[in-house]
């Protein structure tokens, strides 16, 4: 049948319309990503949580949750700078590969072509990048490459200016020279979040994605100066093992020695130096004392900024006409112990010292008010980005996409979660498990693999000889009795053991096959 160029036109123009409106149609339908990334930030800050100390109060965040899910067991990371890796390749530290650190601490450098960050991706898919606030991963920020607009202080960079996590920090912005910016950084962060997500300094027609990094509660947990009076009844209960022996536990949990009792009197655990974590900069005021109480007092209070930030960020979103297509992932880069197992910091295997709060909101997508126990971790993150914004995986990362968890939280999740610690080595550099304890240890804490699948987490610390850990969350979620030391659990140690082995080789793992021997199991 023959057809008038008329109608061919016609016919071409329809196509052409429809071609674009569906286009447009797709863009419009794809959220908005707003990451919100906290430091050092435990899930016993977050009222919502039912760890939370009764007193502890963080409106804000608990209206996130209430409006998503709130997941019970997130292990983002195991200190600052291959958390961000993480979430910045989609990979466990072992496969981040030429990220190394160099020169004085924070120092590191990488090589964008063999360490490649996904934001770029979303760039050539339509998506405007941003990120604000810490930067922690080489003094390459990637801006222009990875990201479209940036306000970060650039860490690694500066060094002198390292530890000024809370006032006087040099801000760099899209790449340009250094500002020396006054002000409370929670307070800037929050301030130039907000003004991103209402329209400054990106484009409208873009969906966006904003990874924001508080610097809180990072030491020297500096709250703000309008909260230095807030908890001012704060009291802790004291953990069962802040003082050694510590029974169940390896070697360098043993040799802790951080806390001690007041030698005022007052029974409550000191810490030995009074030195924060660290921490090169004191708190310009609010230092409450030195008992476990005012530590953990001052720490609750440096969260309050963060949870303000999130009311106004949610009113950002909400007056802007955002809300409802805008995927929230709230979460830190681990969490932080004060005295249980007698730890003061992250870097170790326990719930205490590294559990993360974890919420996602997602209106019309992720059920309100719900929980998921199921364990998850921070290589979890990126894949469940790529599937929201209906983008192929650019390359195989090591985590699983949330998103069945996110609509169902009681779907049967088949993974378990791995969690490394290869103290500052990445990449290639960790084919081989030091033996030095100079190169091996991390502020006393040496190299170790966890596994955690359903009720179990098994932790094999990588030195010679060390004895194995097997802990039942659900009935001993404060991780006091090793059931790795009993014999009627041998066969589940063993289980867990092999399958530690296959998720790290699964995942490449280059010391998989030459793990230290572990210590006998219990006949």
């Amino acid at each position: 049948m023959l057809r008038s160029p008329a109608l061919v036109g016609l016919v071409l123009t329809l196509s052409l319309l429809l071609a674009r409106a569906s286009a447009d149609d797709e863009s419009e339908s794809r959220p908005n990503i707003l990451f919100i990334y906290t430091d050092d930030h435990s899930h016993r800050t977050v009222s919502c949580y039912p760890e939370a100390y009764d007193w502890v109060n963080t409106p804000n965040i608990d209206r996130l949750a209430a409006g998503g899910m709130r997941f019970s067991y997130a292990y983002i990371g195991t200190w600052c700078m291959p958390s961000r890796a993480t979430l910045l390749t989609g990979h466990h530290p072992y496969g981040v590969q030429s990220m190394r650190m160099v020169g004085t601490y924070p120092g590191s450098e990488y090589d964008p072509e063999q360490c490649p960050f996904w934001p770029r991706v979303f760039r050539k898919n339509g998506y405007q990048t941003a990120q604000i606030g810490k930067w922690h991963t080489g003094v390459d920020t990637g801006y222009g490459r990875d990201w479209d607009y940036q306000v970060v202080w650039n860490r690694p960079r500066y060094a002198d200016n390292a530890g000024n996590y809370y006032y006087e920090q040099l801000i760099e912005r899209n790449g340009g020279d250094p500002e020396l910016v006054e002000g409370y950084s929670t307070d800037n962060y929050t301030n130039w979040a907000e003004e991103y997500i209402r329209g400054e300094n990106r484009d409208p027609d873009k969906p966006w994605y904003l990874w924001l990094c508080y610097g809180a509660v990072h030491g020297p947990f500096t709250p703000a100066d309008r909260h230095m009076d807030a908890y001012p009844d704060a009291r802790v209960p004291i953990p069962a093992d802040v003082y050694a022996p510590r029974k169940g536990k390896p070697q360098y949990v043993q040799d802790l020695n951080l806390w001690m009792k007041d030698p005022a009197g007052s029974g409550q655990p000191v810490l030995r130096s009074g030195k924060v974590e660290m921490a090169s900069v004191k708190p310009r005021s609010g230092l409450h004392g030195n008992t476990i109480h005012d530590w953990v007092r001052q720490y609750q209070q440096g969260v309050l900024a963060i949870d303000e930030g999130v009311g106004r960020l949610l009113a950002a979103l909400e007056e802007s006409g955002q809300a409802d297509n805008t995927l929230i992932v709230f979460t830190s880069d681990q969490g932080f112990a004060w005295g249980q197992h007698g730890f003061r910091h992250k870097l170790a295997p326990y719930d205490a010292t590294i559990r993360s709060p974890m919420i996602v909101r997602w209106p019309g997508r992720v059920p309100e008010g719900t929980v998921c126990d199921t364990p998850v971790g921070g290589v979890d993150i990126v894949p469940t980005f790529f599937a929201a914004a209906s983008i192929d995986l650019p390359w195989e990362m090591h985590g699983h996409d949330l998103t069945p968890l996110l609509e169902d939280p009681e779907y049967a999740w088949p993974y378990p979660v791995l969690a490394t610690l290869t103290a500052r080595k990445y990449g290639r550099d960790t084919d081989v498990v030091p033996t030095d304890p100079a190169e091996r240890d991390l502020a006393g804490v040496p190299w170790w693999v966890s596994l955690r699948h359903g009720k179990y987490k098994y932790i094999r610390t990588l030195v010679e000889g060390e004895i194995e850990e097997l802990y039942d969350l659900e009935a001993d979620p404060e991780e006091l009795n090793n059931l790795a030391l009993d014999a009627d659990f041998a066969g589940v140690v063993r289980r867990f053991r092999a399958a530690q082995v296959a998720e790290l080789k699964r995942t490449g793992a280059g010391f998989a096959g030459a793990l230290p021997d572990v210590a006998p199991l219990v006949p």
